[in-house]
């Protein structure tokens, strides 16, 4: 459940993170508080949260080290906090694993439901409480609401949050082109900045991952002055 979900706060100025764990108390959320990465490890190892929003700039491990260490671990959704116009923070965040950011200063409404659509994303619908939507396409097979894609072994294939988001869009429209803006806003919501690089980083992870697992075969293609398509068909099947 959304209410009650655990959410670590990483961050090394005092009064920014009290302001953000009561944001998230006063919206129903339980928030911990780190302001380094050692406490974030011995609060981690104590009670897995179910978010983090962690700051770039950090004493000793910075943020982007930490992400990164994160991601090879887990698959917990990370909301990066960064301060306005460090685009490239931003961009290399996104490309070793964060699921989405935050800029500096922030508005409270903003934080909260970025942090609400991150939850929702991650939450697994009960097993069994509805007909499971699956499709195959390539050699994988997708099942929407456990969000979960496996190859046609039954290996599964790790995707952060909003990887799983951006191949869920291309999965319910395949053979078409999807704008950018399309894909941002499905996303990231109406919110998004027009210039966000969000959608080309998560492409290129995502790309990388189904590549990895069925090579050359060039699923997401980029169509010039278009956006970008999945380019084989899609089947439903039996759940």
């Amino acid at each position: 459940m959304e209410n009650g979900a655990t959410i670590l706060v990483v961050e090394d100025d005092p009064e920014i993170r009290s302001l953000v764990a009561a944001l998230l108390r006063n919206d129903g959320l339980r928030p911990t508080e780190a302001q380094d990465a050692a406490t974030m490890d011995r609060l981690r190892a104590s009670e897995p949260p179910d978010l983090i929003i962690l700051d770039l700039m950090l004493p000793g491990e910075d943020g982007l080290s930490i992400c990164r260490r994160l991601r090879a671990e887990s698959n917990v959704p990370i909301l990066m906090l960064t301060a306005r116009g460090d685009e490239i923070d931003r961009v290399v965040g996104l490309e070793i694993g964060a699921d989405d950011y935050v800029v500096k200063p922030f508005s409270p409404r903003e934080l909260l439901a970025r942090v609400r659509a991150l939850l929702r994303r991650a939450r697994m619908e009960a097993p069994g409480a509805a007909a499971r939507r699956c499709y195959g396409f390539d050699r994988f097979v997708i099942d929407l609401d456990a969000r979960q894609l496996n190859d046609r072994d039954g290996v599964a294939v790790a995707l952060t949050s909003a990887e799983f988001d951006l191949l869920a869009c291309f999965v319910s429209q395949p053979r078409r082109v999807l704008t950018r803006e399309q894909l941002l806003d499905r996303t990231r919501g109406r919110s998004a900045d027009p210039f966000d690089r969000t959608i080309d980083v998560l492409i290129s992870r995502l790309r990388r991952k189904l590549d990895a697992a069925s090579p050359g075969t060039a699923l997401i293609a980029t169509v010039r002055n278009g956006g970008y398509l999945l380019t084989v068909p899609v089947q439903p099947l039996a759940a």
